[in-house]
């Protein structure tokens, strides 16, 4: 009987999942809406009244996105103050909702890895995960490898779409 080989373990191929890097922390989100005059203004008395009775605390250590869902003009000084005041508590803290909060925290993994593991190698990014892994992920990834691996793949080792081949 012929001993059964396991090609894709052979090839060389090193699989990357993003899922296994999915930064860990609670995700919340501040909506300035809710600090609306009548849903239409901020007032800035109110609004200072609100910074300096909430319990920042209640951030500690987790990902903040702030934002406002409702269409009203908010100034620059609005968003500004909340994060001066979630500064020392938050882990992280971004303008926009929580999908603009997972691409940040994403981009800040891709930009910190050490690409140097790939260099002339064929990589597989995989696109299944049972986490919501953001598309920009997937593009900053790419960008990020294209300089120093051989062939970038998508999909499963089996399975794969090319996406960059060195000439």
């Amino acid at each position: 009987m012929d001993e059964i080989v396991n090609k894709v373990a052979a090839s060389g191929i090193i699989t990357i999942d993003l899922e296994e890097h999915f930064p860990d922390g609670d995700r919340v989100s501040i909506d300035l809406a809710e600090q609306l005059w009548q849903g239409i203004a901020l007032r800035e008395k109110d609004f200072r009244a609100w910074i300096t009775t909430t319990d920042w605390n209640q951030f500690q250590g987790k990902h903040v996105a702030v934002f406002c869902s409702v269409d009203a003009i908010i100034p620059a000084w609005a968003y500004m103050l909340v994060s001066s005041s979630l500064s020392d508590v938050a882990s992280t803290i971004v303008f926009g909702n929580l999908q603009t909060l997972e691409e940040v925290l994403f981009r800040k993994l891709i930009d910190e890895l050490d690409v140097e593991n790939y260099r002339d190698k064929r990589c597989v990014i995989k696109g299944c995960s049972n986490r919501p892994v953001p598309q920009s992920a997937y593009v900053d990834l790419v960008v990020k490898l294209r300089p120093v691996a051989r062939s970038i793949m998508f999909g499963e080792p089996c399975s794969t779409v090319p996406v960059y081949k060195r000439g």
